[in-house]
This record gives structure tokens, C-alpha cells and sequence, in this order.
């Protein structure tokens, strides 16, 4: 189906989400052939009735983690760390106990050893991480079990930050998003563009924005619109155009480092053969597959996207969700922003709903 066909499938499949999750603002955007296209819907803040437009920032969530993979890759590619290297190796504190044993792999897979998915409420903060990490205790073998983890893929782009020498805020607003060509998207979302940051709403619709934690940055901080973040999934699709350590960190991304239930874990993003029933990829975007371990099948050695791939993200904060789907050999992607934490299934539903339209 023609990009200029879809509206009637986008708005017949956001406008009853909307109403049936009470969400305030929606933006969608699609990529077909290169060419963007945006569907916006109701409003970004109640208060002041500002409509939801393409340029509007909303909070990503974890689809942060694919941000902060690809700084991990550009160290890589810049032959900065490897991800067999010890977590240990960049940090000297970590040294001498637990993480000599805990790869860099390890903790971009969430592979740790049993890392949850929070910092516990005393550790979540910048001063008292360093001393959480020291005490943990894996409960797994590293590498055996996969438990979605913010703590672990957040200390992953913390050690990539250290091994550039630089600040993690730093190198993403001033090195990583502007290689990608993001002007739009930010960690610390600066004063003149706070007139387009949407108002969150938790579920009882009380305005809500997401606060700070320990590595909050790295795991969940980034504040992007549909216009970037489309643009985002064309250079994760057709990479060429940049320049080759970012091709390079780009490629680390998609890699398959290991299987669980039918998904392929890359560095950030999450893989499947396409084309995806709506069933299996509600199911690998499940609380189960987040809140629960799971036992790894490791690649080796790591595979490069079969032809056929989906890549995926959900990401969530306190008043906001995120998904990003995309399918790179057919050139296809969407990405559904909102200003409410609703479910991933009603999300994944709807993406996948748009994307099987436009594979028509």
C-alpha cells in the first residue's frame, strides 16, 4: 500500500486506542521507499491544548537503550573496548571481584547474571551505584540467563562513555546524535525547546515526567519526536551515508548475539524473522519477557540480520510509550509515540496493524 493510502488504516487503528487507553497526544510516523510520512493526533499538554505535531518531544523510555548501543558500537568501531573485554576493565572500581568475570557482552544482552530490572530504590542514584555494582551478587552463571535490566545495559554505555573519555551526556548530544543527523533529540532537553516537550500523564492521568536515577541517562533519558526518531530508523535501515565507524556501530547493533523464544537479541534492539504473526511479536514484547529470566542459545559465532528481519523497541517512562518497528529490506518502518505508559500489546498491535498494510 502507498504511503498517501495509509491514512485511513492509521486513523482507524490510533484514534480507538486512544480512547480506549485515555491517551492525551499520539504521533505517529511511517518511512516507505525514503519517503516520511506523520499522523498526529489530540493534544500534548491538557492544560494547554497544544496539539501533537511531528516536532513535539516525548519521552522514549528504554527505546533509549538502542541510543546507547550505538555509542557502545562507536567505541568498538573506534577500537576502544571489545565486547569480550572484562566489565571490570574500564572501571577501575569494579575491579577485583564480580565484574572481572562479566563481559561487556554480558551486560549489553542484559546477561549479567540476574542484574534487575531497577536499581534498588537506595542505589538509584549517582553516588550510590558505584557501591551497589560492588556488592551485587550474580544469580545466574553470566551468560546463561537473559533478565531485561536497566542497571546492566546502563552500566554497558557508562563503561563505553569511559573507555571515549568523556561524559555519556556529552558524547550523546555532541558526538552520537549529531553524526546521525538528530537535531532534535536530547537528554536534557534545553530551555528553548521546552515549549515542544509533551506533558506526561500516569494512569490515573495525573501529569507525570520522568525524573532522575542512577545511569538514567543510558537506559531511559532520551527525549526525541517522531521526525528524528523516523529518521533514526532510516539510518539504522540504510546506513551508507555515514561515515564508516558509524556504519560500523550500526552493523554491532544488528548483530545476533544469541536466541530466546523465537526473538534474536542485537545490542539495544530485538530481532525477529519477518514476516512476524501479531501473536509471536505480542509475545516477545510480553511483561514475561521482561520481568522473567530466560535461558540464552549464544550464535556463534554472532549472525548479521538475515534478509528478512524485523528490529524492534518498546520503551516506557512513568507517563509516557514508545515502540519503533522497522524492516530493513523492505525499506518499511513505524514509530508510535505517546504521552501515557499504555500497554506494549495495544502498542505492537497497532504497529503491526500499520507495517502489514504497508506491505501490501
Amino acid at each position: 500500500m502507498a504511503a498517501t493510502d495509509l491514512r485511513p488504516v492509521v486513523d482507524g487503528t490510533i484514534e480507538p486506542l486512544m480512547q480506549q487507553q485515555d491517551i492525551a497526544g499520539v504521533s505517529v510516523a511511517v518511512i516507505q521507499n525514503g519517503k516520511a510520512q506523520y499522523f498526529n493526533y489530540g493534544v500534548a499538554n491538557k492544560d494547554g491544548q497544544q496539539p501533537v505535531t511531528e516536532n513535539t518531544l516525548f519521552e522514549v523510555g528504554s527505546v533509549s537503550k538502542t541510543f546507547t548501543a550505538t555509542l557502545a558500537g562507536y567505541a568498538l568501531a573506534n577500537g576502544k573496548l571489545k565486547l569480550s573485554d572484562p566489565a571490570s576493565q574500564s572501571l577501575p572500581a569494579l575491579r577485583g571481584d564480580t565484574f572481572d568475570h562479566i563481559s561487556l557482552l554480558n551486560l549489553g544482552t542484559y546477561t549479567a547474571g540476574g542484574l534487575p530490572l531497577q536499581f534498588p530504590d537506595a542505589s538509584d542514584n549517582a553516588s550510590k551505584m558505584i557501591s551497589y555494582y560492588q556488592h551485587w551478587k550474580p544469580d545466574f552463571a553470566p551468560g546463561t540467563q537473559r533478565l531485561y535490566s536497566n542497571p546492566s545495559i546502563g552500566l554497558f554505555g557508562h563503561l563505553a562513555a569511559q573507555s571515549l573519555g568523556q561524559p555519556f551526556d556529552q558524547l550523546m548530544e555532541k558526538t552520537l546524535l549529531p553524526k546521525l543527523g538528530l537535531k532534535h533529540t536530547f537528554i536534557t532537553v534545553p530551555k528553548s525547546q521546552m515549549n515542544l516537550y509533551a506533558q506526561g500523564y500516569d494512569k490515573d492521568g495525573k501529569p507525570v515526567r520522568v525524573g532522575p536515577g542512577a545511569l538514567d541517562a543510558e537506559a531511559y533519558g532520551i527525549k526525541t519526536s517522531t521526525s528524528d526518531l523516523i529518521r533514526y530508523v532510516e539510518v539504522n535501515m540504510h546506513p551508507a551515508k555515514l561515515e564508516k565507524p558509524l556504519q560500523q556501530a550500526i552493523a554491532a547493533t544488528h548483530t545476533g548475539y544469541y536466541t530466546v523464544d523465537g526473538m534474536t537479541q542485537g545490542l539495544g534492539w530485538e530481532m525477529y524473522p519477518y514476516p512476524i504473526t501479531l501473536d509471536a511479536l505480542t509475545a516477545g514484547n510480553s511483561a514475561q519477557m521482561a520481568f522473567q529470566p530466560h535461558k540464552v542459545n549464544w550464535l556463534t559465532p554472532p549472525q548479521a540480520p538475515h534478509a528478512d528481519t524485523l528490529v524492534n523497541k518498546t520503551g516506557a517512562t512513568g507517563g509516557f510509550g514508545a515502540y519503533v518497528a522497522y524492516v530493513p529490506s523492505k525499506g518499511l518502518g513505524v514509530v508510535i509515540l505517546a504521552n501515557k505508559n499504555y500497554p506494549n500489546a495495544e502498542r505492537v498491535k497497532a504497529a503491526h496493524a500499520i507495517l502489514s498494510a504497508m506491505d501490501k
